[in-house]
């Protein structure tokens, strides 16, 4: 199925048949991606000794019946709202009403800066005309390798965005942010969350209905520009949600 979209003016295309997924799937194990310090997701048939019934064919039961344990912000792809980061409880199914944005992806290399490395405001203002008018920024960080897919992030110090460089993805009206990190802030920043204060602009001027999405992937072959975007959460009432971005490629024939 072919779409259509007026994009400035301007009549795009987008095949439905054709997505490129960029989220990381959830996994049993160590090889799923992990940060935060817990324990791995587990995925495991459940067994009720009093009925004598196991949730597994391959074990004698009826039916495959796993039990699901994991946390959507250190096992990966995620979408946050703002009540990620507030007392009161905001959920992520109030904030995100739509599903599909038009998204700018850009590739940036983060900047060392002592022992850390930092994505900031003057790199990002490189993209400034790609970027306007658009929903999302996705941000892809170099090097790039699959090994984003299984990373174990614990104690890394992982890159991060800028204070500065959130808050300009802000000011560029950009409602979704999506980044290939487990967190847009600093591993251990004492609990600061600069750029997630300042890309929801909390607490003076909240905005409510954008979105920080975590731990995707996005593969090489898919080259920087403007895609659709299908941002698919699953329906948790929580600040976070697992979630399924999947980019189309657009064209103008």
């Amino acid at each position: 199925m072919k779409i259509t979209l007026n994009i400035g003016g301007e009549d795009f295309f987008a095949n439905t048949d054709l997505p490129l997924d960029i989220s990381i799937a959830l996994q049993s194990g160590v090889e799923n991606p992990n940060a935060w310090y817990i324990t791995p997701p587990v995925i495991e048939a459940e067994y009720n000794e009093e009925e004598e019934w196991v949730g597994s064919v391959a074990e004698g039961g009826p039916v495959n019946f796993n039990h699901i344990s994991f946390n959507p912000h250190a096992h990966g792809t995620h979408t946050e709202c703002v009540g990620h980061i507030t007392p009161e409880k905001n959920n992520i199914l109030d904030s995100l009403k739509t599903a599909h944005f038009v998204a700018e992806l850009v590739s940036v290399a983060p900047i060392k800066v002592g022992k850390d490395r930092q994505i900031n405001k003057e790199q990002l203002e490189e993209y400034a005309e790609e970027l306007e008018g658009r929903d999302a920024i996705i941000i892809r960080t170099v090097p790039n390798s699959e090994i984003k897919k299984t990373q174990q992030y614990n104690h890394t110090n992982w890159p991060y965005l800028t204070e500065e460089a959130a808050a300009y993805i802000a000011s560029l009206n950009i409602k979704h942010l999506l980044i290939d990190l487990p967190s847009v802030d600093k591993e251990k920043d004492n609990g600061a969350l600069l750029a997630h204060k300042a890309f929801w602009q909390y607490p003076e001027n909240t905005r409510k209905q954008a979105t920080i999405t975590e731990f995707i992937y996005v593969p090489d072959h898919i080259i920087d520009g403007t895609y659709l975007l299908n941002l698919q959460i699953a329906p948790f009432v929580n600040d976070a949600s697992p979630s399924r971005p999947t980019l189309y490629a657009l064209t103008n024939k």
